[in-house]
């Protein structure tokens, strides 16, 4: 009971040692400059789904509150983002905010499901290349977006670059911006450069008197507290086959840029994060913003950046961020509305300089060119699409390429057994796609009457081959002679088992062997009277 005692109070001697006057400082300035980004990009997401500005900036805050107390890492911000917006479009536009926010609640759903099935694992199936694509990519999306804010109304209904003189005050003042929290984050981490940088940069617009746009040019974004409403949505199978694949892909595109976002922060911060934790949370977060008229959201990584740069390391950051941004909508819209845009655009372009992989660049001729064809590929198609349909293509077209190198690693090293008998001693993978390769190691022909097929260098993985073996015994068999294998891991005489008919060749039972367990792990083994060691194959 003691011991139980002091190991509680030692673990809470440690969370409360993180939170000392200085950190609390740093994670409430941290907050308060995600919280002052949160409010523009919430708004302009929000016209692009053909919404009003309030369901974006409750969706940041509902959104960003519940996952910042609840999600899979501190230091994740989350909200209303552009992906999300641009597969709402089409909903809103066809049937209306209510079917959105119906949807939305499914999203919420759907993700809480993969929470539960623990799906969030999957994640790590994304390779290194893709999330580098996925990176810069995101990185291009940030900066392209910013160019919406250099423009104005032509008054006929579109939007139109902005004149030469106001033009070039902007680019000064967001490069201003830049230039100030650079400078602050050279000198000082007592507090946020980008607040620093957006404070400089009002002051000068107010202190002068220059004409340029603000935040107050875009939308109001005062308002209430979000009130709890049912979707009015009849719940029938119609309406169910126009909520649901929009449910699955925002779900999808939700879960996955979260993700990648938490693996991104974790690898920024050394720390790791818990992927089904985060899927639980998104889920549950989007379900109470789909009954509060939120728009729904997921992890923002421009925002992410902005709160780690800013020194935000604990929950405190971001629920500070959404509350910060509860209380520019309740009472200080007024001040909010008076920062200049171009302020926010320089953060944000200091936000795509550090998002941006620029060691991928530095890199691209050294690693392999299938490598550096995914990132390349990756990055433009989540520029030219979204992040979801990239990702799946970079996993698609990687595993295609691991698939194919594998396919051509297989191969055979021969001996002669002590009776006579010809020895295959295999090295390499042996599933669909390395079947080709495997047939052309043999010659049954050519072969003694005794062939045995030493499987310690190799894995059986799938029904394909199988039956590439159980074709090989049938040639054998058809020229008289007997084919044996030896030296399977216990998963591969598994699926022997269930073939059942389909193999006929006998399985020699050798205890001075050792058994290769799964693919890549460690295990232990007796050295082979061959003397062949350990296969280069299970070496890699």
């Amino acid at each position: 009971m003691d011991m139980d005692l002091h190991a509680s109070e030692s673990v809470t001697d440690r969370l409360l040692a993180k939170f000392t006057p200085a950190r609390i400082r740093i994670e409430l300035l941290a907050g308060l400059t995600v919280a002052m980004a949160l409010v523009p990009e919430a708004v302009a997401f929000a016209f692009v789904a053909g919404l009003e500005p309030l369901s974006g900036l409750y969706a940041a805050f509902i959104v960003g509150l519940i996952t910042a107390v609840f999600g899979g890492r501190p230091g994740m911000i989350s909200g209303a983002t552009g992906a999300l917006a641009v597969v709402m479009v089409s909903l809103v536009a066809n049937h209306g905010p209510e079917y959105l926010f119906a949807t939305v609640v499914l999203m919420g759903v759907i993700q809480l499901l993969a929470g539960a099935l623990h799906l969030g694992k999957f994640i790590r199936l994304v390779p290194y290349p893709v999330m580098l694509g996925f990176v810069n990519g995101l990185a291009i999306v940030i900066f392209m977006a910013q160019f919406e804010q250099f423009k104005v109304d032509d008054g006929q209904g579109g939007h139109a670059w902005m004149g030469h003189i106001d033009m070039v005050t902007m680019l000064g003042l967001a490069f201003l911006t830049m230039i100030v929290i650079w400078g602050t984050s050279k000198l000082t981490k007592a507090v946020p450069a980008p607040l620093v940088g957006i404070l400089v940069t009002t002051g000068v617009v107010i202190g002068f008197g220059l004409d340029v746009r603000n935040v107050g040019d875009m939308a109001s974004i005062a308002g209430g507290l979000p009130s709890f409403s049912v979707p009015n949505v009849p719940l029938n199978l119609e309406n169910m086959m126009i909520i649901l694949p929009h449910a699955l892909i925002l779900a999808a595109i939700g879960l996955i840029e979260s993700l990648l976002t938490l693996n991104l922060v974790s690898e920024i911060t050394e720390t790791h994060g818990k992927a089904s934790q985060e899927c639980m949370a998104q889920g549950g977060a989007n379900i109470i913003t789909g009954f509060f008229g939120g728009m729904g959201g997921c992890a923002m990584i421009g925002q992410s950046m902005i709160n780690v740069e800013s020194g935000g390391r604990t929950r405190m950051a971001g629920i500070s961020a959404a509350l910060f941004l509860l209380g520019f909508i309740l009472f200080g819209s007024g001040l909010i509305e008076m920062i200049p845009l171009a302020a926010l655009v320089g953060v944000m372009f200091m936000v795509v300089i550090g998002t941006f992989a620029w060691s991928s660049l530095r890199i691209m001729h050294r690693i392999p060119l299938s490598d550096a064809f995914v990132l390349v590929l990756v990055s433009a198609v989540t520029v030219v699409t979204d992040l979801a349909i990239a990702v799946v293509v970079g996993v698609v077209v990687s595993t295609l390429v691991l698939a194919w190198k594998s396919s051509q690693s297989i191969h055979t090293r021969v001996e002669t057994g002590d009776n006579g008998e010809k020895i295959y001693l295999l090295d390499g993978p042996l599933f669909f796609a390395s079947i080709e390769s495997f047939n052309a190691l043999f010659k049954p022909r050519e072969d003694p009457d005794e062939v045995i097929i030493d499987f310690f260098g190799t894995r059986v993985f799938d029904t394909s081959a199988l039956q590439a073996i159980d074709s090989l015994a049938e040639k054998y068999k058809r020229q008289g002679k007997n084919l044996r294998l030896r030296h399977l891991s216990p998963d591969c005489q598994e699926l022997l088992a269930k073939a059942g008919n389909l193999m006929e060749v006998n399985v020699i039972d050798d205890p001075q062997y050792g058994v290769a367990v799964d693919y890549g792990a460690r295990f232990d083994y007796e050295k082979p009277k061959s003397n062949r060691g350990i296969s280069n194959f299970w070496k890699r």
